[in-house]
This record gives C-alpha cells, sequence and structure tokens, in this order.
C-alpha cells in the first residue's frame, strides 16, 4: 500500500498536466461547434469536397458530421492520440523510473517481492488512467450539453468517451512492456512517442486500404470505430476481445521479465 500510495504522490503533478491539456484540448474542438452548427450546409459541402481517403483517416462521416455525435467522433480521433502519449508514458515510465532516477538498489533491497513492486505500480497506473478518465468524462458531458443545438444519446456518447479509456489501458500495458526489455532507458520519450504515432499512422494507412477490417487489427486506434458505435451503440467484440488479448500478454510478460531481469541503476 506504500508503494501503491507513493507512486500516485509521484503521478500527481503529470496527471494533473495530462488531465489539463485533454480538457483543454476538448475546450477547443467543441467551441468550434455551434459556428459549425449554424453554416452546417456549407460545412458539409466543404467536406465532400475532400477525398473519401482523407475523410477515413479523419474520422469524418458525412451522414453524421454536422450533429454534435458525429462533430464530436471527430475531434475526439484527436484527443485519443493526446491520450494514448499520457498512457504510453504512464506504462514505459513506472517500471523503469528507479532505473532513470538511481533509486533502483535502494527499492529491490526492500522486503517485498518484485511481483509486488509491479502490482503497486501498475495499480497506481491504472488509477491514473481512472481518475483522468472519470475527470474527462464529467467535464465533456458538461460541454457536450452546452453546445449542443439538439438532443443526443447518451448511452453512445458514454460509448465514445469509454473508447479514451480502453486504448488508454492498452497502451499503458504496451508502454509497460516495452519498457522491461531496456536494461537502460535513460528517455521514455523516444520511446513512447515513436510507439504511439507509429500505430496512429498505421491506423490511418488501414482507413484507406482495401483489407481494411482484417489489417485493424494491428493498430489499437482503430478497435474502436466509432461511426459504427453511433450506427450500433455497441463495440465489435472482435477487437475487443483482440485489446483484451494485448493487454493481458502485456501484464504477464512484463511480470515474468521484471522478476528475471538485472536492474541497473543509469
Amino acid at each position: 500500500m506504500n508503494m501503491f500510495l507513493h507512486e500516485l504522490k509521484t503521478l500527481r503533478k503529470t496527471t494533473t498536466i495530462w488531465i489539463i491539456v485533454l480538457v483543454a484540448l476538448l475546450a477547443l474542438y467543441l467551441s468550434i461547434y455551434p459556428g459549425m452548427a449554424n453554416d452546417a450546409e456549407d460545412f458539409k459541402k466543404l467536406l465532400e469536397g475532400y477525398p473519401a481517403s482523407v475523410r477515413a483517416m479523419l474520422g469524418i462521416n458525412l451522414d453524421t458530421i454536422t450533429s454534435i455525435l458525429g462533430f464530436y467522433s471527430m475531434i475526439f480521433s484527436f484527443i485519443v492520440v493526446f491520450g494514448a502519449i499520457q498512457a504510453m508514458n504512464l506504462g514505459v515510465s513506472i517500471l523503469s523510473r528507479e532505473s532513470r532516477e538511481r533509486t533502483a538498489d535502494f527499492l529491490l533491497v526492500k522486503p517485498v517481492s518484485r511481483t509486488s513492486i509491479v502490482t503497486a505500480k501498475l495499480s497506481a497506473a491504472f488509477t491514473v488512467i481512472i481518475i483522468t478518465n472519470i475527470i474527462f468524462l464529467a467535464v465533456s458531458f458538461i460541454m457536450a450539453n452546452a453546445v449542443k443545438t439538439a438532443d443526443f444519446d447518451v448511452n453512445t456518447f458514454l460509448l465514445i468517451n469509454f473508447t479514451l479509456f480502453f486504448i488508454q489501458v492498452i497502451f499503458v500495458a504496451i508502454g509497460m512492456v516495452s519498457s522491461v526489455f531496456f536494461n537502460k532507458l535513460k528517455n521514455i520519450l523516444p520511446l513512447s512517442l515513436g510507439v504511439v504515432f507509429g500505430l496512429y499512422m498505421l491506423g490511418t494507412l488501414i482507413a484507406t486500404g482495401k483489407d481494411a477490417n482484417t489489417a485493424r487489427y494491428f493498430s489499437p486506434f482503430k478497435y474502436f470505430d466509432i461511426p459504427y458505435i453511433i450506427k450500433n451503440i455497441s463495440y465489435e467484440s472482435s477487437y475487443m476481445i483482440t485489446g483484451i488479448a494485448i493487454v493481458i500478454i502485456s501484464i504477464i510478460v512484463s511480470y515474468i521479465v521484471y522478476n528475471k531481469k538485472d536492474i541497473h541503476a543509469v
């Protein structure tokens, strides 16, 4: 419990900054909606001029773009990228911090097992993600109601927002399993940004491909198709199962490797 609380205290500042960033992006994007709604037809005609491949990359659905949910789904795809960066940074840092800050020896001589260390740190990471999403969900719901021009389905809105949580959980797991294979990780940003933007770019290329449904398995950003969620008010089970499998396998591998590896102070 002491390690868990210590991790939460350590992550408090960065978590606050990331919450502010996500909320600020949300406020910036949603502030555009009232003006867009007033000129909905002109805006829709403008988007019709974009190639279908570009619209697919940006998550634009012409049938719903002028509604609050359709517009929200478009801007949400950009917010998710920042949420993934937060989660990836978190996942990479939780097991590599001691090596970077040269406190590994101090931690590992404590009368606790490495399994307990990983569990405490992972619990703190998931707690941070939960707090981030609760605050973001509350703020997004208030803002969406403030700018809406018509009522929207709350269940669909919640499902769209929950995708941020699921994607962040996946990237925490990916970040953690990535970090355990590095003995001396001095800087987490190159790894975090490389993985997130690499998978995001892969996802955008997938959206324009012919075999998009199969290729989507290679990018977590494409596991949750917002137009599908709006239409069916549900997730696609096969991609949900894939995401869960990635998280479980990544966590198991992280425990195994961390328990066996030599931990060095940088």
